[in-house]
Protein backbone atom coordinates (compact mmCIF):
# COMPACT_ATOMS: atom_id res chain seq x y z
CA UNK A 1 0.00 0.00 0.00
CA UNK A 2 1.31 3.14 -1.26
CA UNK A 3 0.37 6.07 0.94
CA UNK A 4 -0.25 9.64 -1.05
CA UNK A 5 0.95 13.09 0.14
CA UNK A 6 -1.38 15.74 -0.29
CA UNK A 7 0.45 19.06 -0.65
CA UNK A 8 -2.16 21.42 -0.67
CA UNK A 9 -1.39 25.08 -2.94
CA UNK A 10 -3.72 28.03 -3.01
CA UNK A 11 -3.31 30.74 -5.15
CA UNK A 12 -2.35 34.01 -3.28
CA UNK A 13 -3.46 37.34 -4.18
CA UNK A 14 -2.29 40.83 -3.09
CA UNK A 15 -4.76 44.09 -3.31
CA UNK A 16 -2.73 46.06 -5.91
CA UNK A 17 -5.59 48.68 -5.00
CA UNK A 18 -4.93 48.99 -1.48
CA UNK A 19 -0.97 49.29 -1.74
CA UNK A 20 -1.81 51.68 -4.61
CA UNK A 21 -3.81 53.56 -1.81
CA UNK A 22 -0.73 53.10 0.61
CA UNK A 23 1.76 54.89 -1.77
CA UNK A 24 -0.32 57.45 -2.81
CA UNK A 25 -1.35 58.18 0.51
CA UNK A 26 2.42 57.87 1.87
CA UNK A 27 4.42 57.83 -0.85
CA UNK A 28 7.09 55.39 -2.00
CA UNK A 29 9.48 55.67 0.88
CA UNK A 30 6.31 56.00 3.85
CA UNK A 31 4.36 52.87 1.96
CA UNK A 32 7.47 50.79 1.44
CA UNK A 33 8.48 51.29 5.21
CA UNK A 34 5.09 50.58 6.00
CA UNK A 35 4.99 47.42 4.49
CA UNK A 36 8.38 46.33 5.76
CA UNK A 37 7.23 46.47 9.27
CA UNK A 38 3.61 44.99 8.42
CA UNK A 39 5.23 42.02 6.98
CA UNK A 40 7.59 41.65 9.86
CA UNK A 41 4.76 41.57 12.22
CA UNK A 42 3.04 39.01 10.30
CA UNK A 43 5.58 36.56 10.54
CA UNK A 44 6.00 37.19 13.97
CA UNK A 45 2.17 36.76 14.75
CA UNK A 46 2.16 33.78 12.96
CA UNK A 47 4.78 32.38 14.90
CA UNK A 48 3.13 33.35 18.11
CA UNK A 49 -0.20 31.96 16.80
CA UNK A 50 1.92 28.29 16.25
CA UNK A 51 2.98 28.39 20.01
CA UNK A 52 -0.32 29.42 21.94
CA UNK A 53 -1.69 26.58 20.03
CA UNK A 54 1.18 24.43 21.39
CA UNK A 55 0.40 25.79 24.58
CA UNK A 56 -3.13 25.71 24.46
CA UNK A 57 -3.68 29.74 24.97
CA UNK A 58 -6.57 30.12 23.30
CA UNK A 59 -6.80 33.60 24.40
CA UNK A 60 -3.54 34.42 23.20
CA UNK A 61 -4.44 32.44 20.05
CA UNK A 62 -7.11 34.21 19.10
CA UNK A 63 -5.62 38.00 20.15
CA UNK A 64 -2.82 37.10 17.49
CA UNK A 65 -5.09 35.61 14.81
CA UNK A 66 -7.24 39.20 15.28
CA UNK A 67 -3.71 41.12 15.13
CA UNK A 68 -3.27 39.11 11.98
CA UNK A 69 -6.64 40.41 10.54
CA UNK A 70 -6.15 43.89 11.22
CA UNK A 71 -2.28 43.87 9.53
CA UNK A 72 -3.59 41.90 6.58
CA UNK A 73 -6.43 44.15 5.68
CA UNK A 74 -3.95 47.29 5.97
CA UNK A 75 -1.50 45.60 3.18
CA UNK A 76 -3.99 44.20 0.68
CA UNK A 77 -3.62 40.59 2.05
CA UNK A 78 -7.21 39.63 2.08
CA UNK A 79 -6.67 35.91 2.01
CA UNK A 80 -4.88 35.91 4.52
CA UNK A 81 -7.02 38.15 6.83
CA UNK A 82 -10.14 35.87 5.73
CA UNK A 83 -7.97 32.44 7.13
CA UNK A 84 -6.94 34.50 10.16
CA UNK A 85 -11.19 35.41 10.98
CA UNK A 86 -11.21 31.84 10.47
CA UNK A 87 -8.58 30.52 13.13
CA UNK A 88 -10.50 33.08 15.15
CA UNK A 89 -13.66 31.55 15.07
CA UNK A 90 -12.76 27.93 15.61
CA UNK A 91 -11.47 29.42 19.00
CA UNK A 92 -14.66 30.69 19.38
CA UNK A 93 -16.29 27.41 18.71
CA UNK A 94 -14.22 25.47 20.57
CA UNK A 95 -13.29 22.91 17.48
CA UNK A 96 -10.22 21.40 18.25
CA UNK A 97 -10.37 19.29 15.06
CA UNK A 98 -11.50 22.45 12.80
CA UNK A 99 -8.83 24.86 14.74
CA UNK A 100 -5.82 22.49 13.92
CA UNK A 101 -6.67 22.29 9.85
CA UNK A 102 -7.54 25.84 9.83
CA UNK A 103 -4.16 26.63 11.21
CA UNK A 104 -2.62 24.46 8.57
CA UNK A 105 -4.06 26.84 6.04
CA UNK A 106 -3.17 29.83 7.62
CA UNK A 107 0.48 29.04 8.22
CA UNK A 108 0.43 27.79 4.49
CA UNK A 109 -1.13 31.01 3.52
CA UNK A 110 1.09 33.55 5.52
CA UNK A 111 4.50 31.65 4.30
CA UNK A 112 2.85 32.14 0.43
CA UNK A 113 1.81 35.61 1.48
CA UNK A 114 4.58 37.01 2.64
CA UNK A 115 6.51 36.41 -0.33
CA UNK A 116 3.82 37.16 -3.16
CA UNK A 117 4.22 40.78 -2.00
CA UNK A 118 7.22 41.35 -3.41
CA UNK A 119 6.28 39.17 -6.59
CA UNK A 120 4.34 41.69 -7.58
CA UNK A 121 5.69 43.07 -11.33
CA UNK A 122 5.50 46.37 -11.08
CA UNK A 123 5.17 48.12 -6.84
CA UNK A 124 2.15 50.79 -7.11
CA UNK A 125 3.77 54.34 -7.32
Amino acid sequence: MQVLQIRPMEQISVDQDRLGALYTQLGEAGAEDVVCRALEDLARRLTQCEQHFRDAAWADLQKSARSLIAISDQIGMADLAKVARDVGQCVTNNDATALAATLSRLFRIGERSLTAIWDIDEMPE
